[in-house]
């Protein structure tokens, strides 16, 4: 153990002695001295740890808040009152609060990437179906410019399900026929689409 460190398992004397030693080291904190704050740090820095370990359970997470806990402890020692509560509480009790702080901090940015993600797939869903209903459009304008029997062939066939010979047999024509008016009639789209090849 290090020369001025009290253990925590120490005797009620001892412990009496070690909360008045940090009491007047944080009074000497309050007027700006470095020296003390160092003793205060070397007096507290495991239990400050232990406590904000318990609740952030990350190690490097308790590292960063323990370090904040420290600072706060620099720049609110002026506000300890020894009245209302030995050092170590209130030090512990900052301890405690800024690691919840973190947890929640922790859980709000979760529930944000969440919520973030969740709008991202149904603005995709959104777009994906608005460009599926235009290029439907696009389809039905450009069906229009075939001649009826080449719309009949292409509309059977493809959306249909029927082939060549079934498309015949509907429409009562030879297969032979409906073939060169759906080789037409797919060439015209594909013009008027403007696919490439």
């Amino acid at each position: 153990m290090q020369e001025g460190r009290v253990s925590p398992w120490a005797g009620p004397g001892t412990r009496e002695a070690h909360r008045d030693e940090l009491s007047t080291l944080l009074g000497r904190v309050a007027r700006g001295d470095q020296e003390a704050f160092e003793a205060v740090c070397r007096l507290v820095a495991g239990p400050v740890f232990g406590t904000v370990r318990r609740v952030v359970r990350d190690g490097a997470q308790s590292e960063e808040v323990a370090q904040e806990v420290l600072l706060e402890v620099w720049q609110c020692a002026p506000r300890f009152d020894a009245s209302r509560g030995s050092a170590m509480a209130w030090i512990t009790t900052i301890a405690h609060r800024r690691a919840v702080d973190r947890v929640r901090a922790e859980q709000r940015s979760a529930e944000r990437e969440l919520r973030a993600a969740a709008h991202a797939v149904a603005y995709d869903d959104v777009v994906e179906t608005a460009e599926a209903n235009l290029e439907a459009e696009r389809v039905r304008r450009c069906l229009t410019s075939l001649t009826e029997l080449q719309r009949e062939s292409v509309t059977l066939a493809y959306y249909g399900g029927y082939t060549y010979r079934q498309v015949a047999a509907l429409l009562g024509i030879a297969a032979g026929t409906v073939s060169t008016r759906m080789r037409d009639g797919l060439i015209r789209l594909r013009d008027c689409l403007g696919v490439t090849r």
